[in-house]
């Protein structure tokens, strides 16, 4: 099966799969996408999930199931996944375990050139990342703790991807400040990659 070229299939997979869980208007599926925090973990917009969900109904792959009325609040549009959505649900599922996206960090392009650098501000900046990373090292690993017994081993694996990513760049981070703090960027040798405590 070939995979679709379809902008914004992330978003599509997103809506798709939340209407695997139950019926939902649009406002309520953007409520779900910012509890799970999906934004820190995927390149999302939220702005574009109405245009996204009118597009899937124009091409059949949701439908209406009720429009619920107030008087003081708009109307709110509950929609359904139907077969050509599941199908298409499918599909992306499917190309998105199969993509492989090269890795690209900001300070990739410029470690090359880092020994030209002020060694003490690159340290500093160094040692906030590393703080901001430590936190984040321990609100993924909480985060969990927290849900173990309570999500879909799915769901589990994600948080801790998320928690392995971020102890690995601390790591990282922690050996590149030490060799930036030495001055050493521009001396030629080899890396100590034992795990970092």
């Amino acid at each position: 099966m070939s995979q679709p070229n379809v902008k914004g299939s992330m978003m599509k997979l997103i809506v798709l799969g939340m209407l695997h869980e139950r019926d939902m208007h649009p406002y309520e599926i953007s409520l779900v996408m910012k509890d799970r925090n999906m934004t820190h973990y995927t390149k999302l917009q939220i702005g574009s999930l109405y245009y996204a969900i009118d597009q899937m109904a124009k091409d059949g792959e949701i439908e209406v199931v009720e429009v619920i009325r107030s008087k003081n609040r708009p109307d709110k549009t509950v929609y359904r996944i139907t077969d050509q959505g599941r199908a298409m649900f499918q599909q992306l599922l499917l190309g998105k375990f199969k993509e492989i996206e090269p890795i690209y960090h900001p300070m990739y392009g410029a470690l090359s050139f880092a020994k030209y650098g002020d060694a003490e501000e690159l340290a500093a900046i160094l040692e906030q990342r590393i703080y901001e990373m430590r936190h984040q090292v321990n609100f993924y690993y909480t985060l969990y703790e927290d849900h173990r017994g309570t999500v879909p081993l799915g769901g589990l694996h994600l948080m801790i991807g998320l928690y392995e990513h971020a102890k690995t760049e601390l790591n990282w981070l922690q050996r590149l400040h030490a060799d930036v703090k030495n001055n050493r960027l521009g001396e030629l040798g080899s890396l100590d990659l034992g795990e970092e405590e």
